[in-house]
């Protein structure tokens, strides 16, 4: 019987492990693929307070040291459902039955990526989906934004004070986001929309550098010249097996506050996961450790 279950080891799931340990909880942190979550591919992280630069992977395996350390499991299984047994929880894997007193859920969640071939060994040499991330290092460089809802537009904004030109490519002519944010793109010189057009090819051998445009209507193709493609349509969570004990929006994101508190006593959520505006490594790293605090003044 463990005190805590932890469903994810990403940035919010290791976080809640960390504050679990210190203090004084026993907990088991499970993960279906590997500790670290989507930003163990980042080459470069530049935005987490206190740490000037640190590569994706050396900051997602200092997260799973410090937890280890402090006595915290770990199990490689993927959790299929809980089972609510009032003040015991069962969490049940691919492997095992693992019964506990309280269960983070920090499943977190997956950038919707646009399917073209190389895209997955170019995350990292031109392809990113976090322009908030990664838009510095492409100062003074062309660029591409792929997307036509708020996060689209709010990142081609962000772009475009530090880049050369941006293109923002919308397979619509009309935008999903917000007018205003339109209106103000429409008013930068260095900004062009690309409208009824996907990005259908990717160009470039060990980075990208430029990519192949298709008319949706004509067909015409149109290469951009840009060395940074962000693509931002949207994310895909992974809640459905848990949606018995929690409520999910229609996005499919786990409803919760800023407290981290679901709807079921003892079931508590952390990380991209759940619903929130913000999603960044310090905002994930924060709500494991609102999420574990709670847990643990509850046991």
């Amino acid at each position: 019987m463990y005190d805590i279950v932890i469903i994810g080891a990403g940035t919010a799931g290791l976080s809640a492990a960390i504050y679990t340990r210190r203090s004084g909880k026993s907990c088991l942190v499970l993960e279906a693929s590997a500790y670290g979550g989507q930003i163990i591919n980042a080459p470069d992280i530049e935005n987490y307070p206190g740490i000037k630069h640190i590569s994706g992977f050396d900051f997602a395996t200092g997260l799973f040291e410090q937890a280890t350390d402090l006595g915290a499991e770990f199990a490689f299984e993927k959790a299929l459902s809980i089972e609510d047994q009032g003040e015991t929880k069962v969490v049940h894997t691919d492997s095992n039955t693992y019964p506990c007193k309280a269960v983070i859920l920090a499943t977190g969640a997956k950038n919707r990526p646009l399917g073209l071939d190389r895209e997955q060994e170019l995350i990292g040499k031109g392809i990113s989906y976090c322009a908030t991330c990664d838009g510095m290092f492409y100062r003074g460089k062309a660029v591409a934004v792929s997307g036509g809802g708020n996060t689209a537009l709010e990142d081609a904004a962000f772009l475009s004070n530090y880049c050369s030109k941006v293109y923002l490519v919308h397979r619509r002519d009309q935008f999903r986001g917000d007018e205003k944010d339109v209106a103000v793109l429409r008013g930068k010189e260095n900004v062009e929309f690309v409208l009824n057009a996907n990005v259908t090819k990717l160009l470039g051998e060990e980075r990208l550098n430029g990519v192949e445009v298709t008319d949706k209507f004509s067909g015409e193709k149109r290469v951009l010249p840009v060395e940074g493609l962000f693509v931002a349509i949207g994310q895909m969570p992974d809640n459905a097996p848990f949606a018995n004990l929690v409520t999910l929006d229609n996005g499919g994101y786990i409803k919760a506050d800023e407290s981290c508190l679901t709807g079921t006593p003892g079931i508590y959520t952390a990380g991209d996961c759940r619903t929130k505006t913000v999603r960044q490594l310090t905002t994930a790293a924060a709500d494991g450790a609102i999420a574990a605090l709670a847990a643990c003044g509850r046991l």
